[in-house]
């Protein structure tokens, strides 16, 4: 049995011999959470094949371990128990809640779904099609072309990668979904193992007990692969998508920000949240309070490859889109002047308010156990983590500030029915 890393007085990571990594923290109550995170997403779809990990995840649900679709759905139901997840850029995650007495049988369907699938051909063209629909969905949603537009734009796929990379969204594209085939979401499908894998659980049970929960339902998944789609940032782009039927122009923005094991990561975290935490935050009330430009701006940490980017996102008509992309750029330039007392105040009490509250569910915390075992390589300890904020000082942050100038790199990518 392999042996626990102690992360805090409450919780364990371990690492199964094929490279799962379990992390388990005990919490009194009925009920369980275990969020899955598989490091498959839609930037590991093969060059040419877009859209095999949406399709193959829904695939995955048509029947497994004799059990038909339907079936397999009453089985999740007959438990009772909640199930979320899906697929992102980088992942694949299973997320599964319930009452303790089901944790065994809720972890055992999972593991018939991800071992033992039965993969009907039958309903490949079914899933095609619907995967076709989302796509001609998204037509509606100047934003989430704009999200794409902007991520092709800001990080292409390198020329050499066979990665398809993450300018595409789960559902692929018309080429890669008409590509797709039995034979090559089966090939897909080999990479989903152990290798890369987090589990997060939060359960009322003693530490060994959980551990073998896991271990025998999850210890015979294949190895797997852990492919890593580059994200290479291109500084300095701008790029206009004409959308002559758009009633708005939306702007994205896009910088270099702060890698998460970068001793500076919750600095800039507190610096977001100034600059785009409430109605109190400086772009809220630069872009929209001061001059009525846009109904929405805000701005948001992403990460890729593995590395933190900033990224900001304004909506307004094409007469005031031009002065709302000025005020914008003008706020993130001068960032390097620091914050002022108050500004700090709010956004590390923010900062704290919101690690509190996503604690408090079992499901908030399995994820943020899986998103910090991927994401930093350890369970942060909430008491350690809030330990951390509270160690920040005004000064800290401002000196961390005073070097960090993402206007000097920024990437913008706008959508409608002019340029800006």
């Amino acid at each position: 049995m392999p042996a626990p890393f102690p992360t805090s007085a409450t919780s364990e990571l371990w690492t199964l011999p094929g490279g799962l990594r379990l992390a388990f923290e005990r919490r009194s109550g009925p009920g369980f959470a275990f969020d899955l995170r598989l490091p498959e997403g839609s930037a590991h779809d093969p060059v040419g094949l877009e859209g095999s990990s949406g399709v193959l995840e829904e695939w995955l649900f048509k029947g497994a371990a004799g059990r038909d679709a339907r079936a397999l759905q009453d089985a999740f139901d007959d438990l009772g128990v909640r199930r979320g997840g899906g697929v992102g850029p980088e992942a694949t995650r299973f997320g599964v809640s319930g009452l303790l007495d089901d944790l065994s049988a809720s972890l055992g369907l999972v593991a018939d779904v991800l071992l033992r699938p039965d993969l009907p051909e039958a309903e490949l063209p079914v899933l095609a099609d619907l995967a076709r629909q989302d796509l001609a969905g998204l037509q509606d949603s100047p934003t989430d072309l704009l999200a794409l537009e902007a991520r092709r734009v800001a990080f292409p796929r390198p020329a050499d990668s066979p990665l398809a990379g993450f300018a595409h969204p789960p559902s692929g594209t018309p080429e890669g979904l008409e590509a797709l085939t039995a034979d090559t979401l089966r090939a897909h499908l080999e990479g989903y193992g152990q290798a890369g894998a987090v589990l997060g659980l939060v359960a009322d049970l003693e530490p060994e007990a959980a551990l073998q929960l896991v271990t025998e339902a999850l210890g015979g998944l294949r190895r797997g692969r852990q492919p890593r789609a580059e994200a290479v940032f291109h500084a300095g782009q701008r790029v206009h998508v004409p959308d002559d039927d758009a009633e708005q122009t939306h702007i994205s923005l896009t910088a270099p920000g702060i890698s998460p094991t970068d001793p500076r990561w919750l600095a800039w975290q507190v610096a977001l949240t100034a600059l785009s935490g409430g109605s109190a935050s400086r772009l809220f009330h630069a872009v929209r309070e001061e001059r009525g430009l846009a109904y929405a701006v805000s701005a948001s940490p992403v990460l890729l490859g593995g590395h933190g980017f900033l990224t900001a996102y304004a909506g307004s008509t094409p007469a005031r889109a031009p002065e709302t992309l000025e005020v914008m750029l003008a706020e993130l330039a001068r960032l390097p002047q620091g914050l002022n007392a108050d500004e700090f105040r709010r956004a590390r009490s923010g900062l704290r308010a919101s690690v509190v509250f996503g604690a408090e569910s079992m499901r908030g915390r399995a994820g943020a156990l899986t998103r910090d075992v991927a994401v930093f390589g350890h369970v942060r300890p909430l008491a350690g983590l809030r330990a951390s904020l509270d160690a920040l000082t005004l000064g800290g942050v401002n000196d961390f500030l005073a070097d960090y100038t993402p206007v000097s790199e920024m990437t913008v990518v706008t959508l409608g029915p002019s340029d800006v």
